[in-house]
């Protein structure tokens, strides 16, 4: 076989059904890799005069998580590190922290309910593009949808069945972060050795990270193709 010509991932059939069925949040294979950003610096010299005390994060009761977990981030607050226990979900090594960043809750192996966190945010979408490798969970999915016209289109698309190639988690970059919402940018690595961000913008509502879709049921940026992991934190179960 020559390598004259390098493989474009992007005119697969394989990776195309792929990325239609993030587009409809179904039980397509999206393999997933996270980055985060570094944790913004405190190490500013002190101000010459009395400082006036930093307020401590406001939450309400919309701002609890459904399930309980603890902790509530008005700002990210990952760093490069992360301690992180994985299991497999569907095809895919899939964060777990069921105390701590979630998934809180785990129903016949359908995972939700994530905290109130930065951390929290980046493990439900890494949970999502690796419950999507699981053809059971297809009926569910919608639920990690947040409610509206995006929902509705996507649950009328839900019966919609496709194959896609194997990946794993290879990186993650935290986009933008508020307690409201983020943009959770994943890599995954593709069993050819090629890399692919899907990016997915998080809301919290009904008490939980859910996923930001279009009216038209389809995420608002498109996967791309990246020649390596530069800009991202790498971060892989496999």
């Amino acid at each position: 076989m020559t390598n004259t010509e390098p493989r474009n991932p992007f005119t697969k059939r394989g990776f195309i059904a792929a990325a239609i069925v993030v587009g409809v949040i179904l039980l397509a294979a999206l393999i997933v890799l996270v980055t985060s950003l570094t944790r913004p610096s405190t190490n500013d010299a002190t101000p010459t005069g009395t400082p006036s005390p930093t307020a401590a994060p406001t939450e309400n009761a919309d701002d609890a998580s459904v399930c309980g977990l603890p902790g509530f981030d008005i700002e990210n607050t990952l760093t490069a590190t992360l301690d992180t226990k994985w299991e497999l979900v569907g095809t895919i090594a899939a964060p777990t922290d069921s105390t701590g960043a979630g998934p809180g809750t785990i129903d016949n192996e359908f995972r939700s309910c994530y905290a109130h966190t930065a951390k929290g945010a980046l493990y439900m979408a890494a949970n999502f593009i690796a419950m999507g490798t699981d053809s059971t969970f297809g009926p569910r999915m919608t639920e990690l949808v947040a409610p509206g016209p995006g929902r509705d289109a996507a649950a009328e698309k839900s019966n919609t069945s496709t194959s896609s190639p194997r990946a794993q988690l290879a990186g993650f970059k935290i986009g933008s972060y508020s307690a409201e919402e983020s943009m959770v940018d994943l890599v995954l690595n593709y069993s050819d050795g090629s890399l692919v961000s899907i990016p997915l913008k998080l809301v919290w509502t009904e008490g939980d990270w859910k996923v930001q879709l279009t009216d038209a049921g389809e995420p608002p940026l498109a996967p791309a193709q990246l020649e390596n992991l530069g800009g991202y934190t790498p971060w892989s179960g496999a």
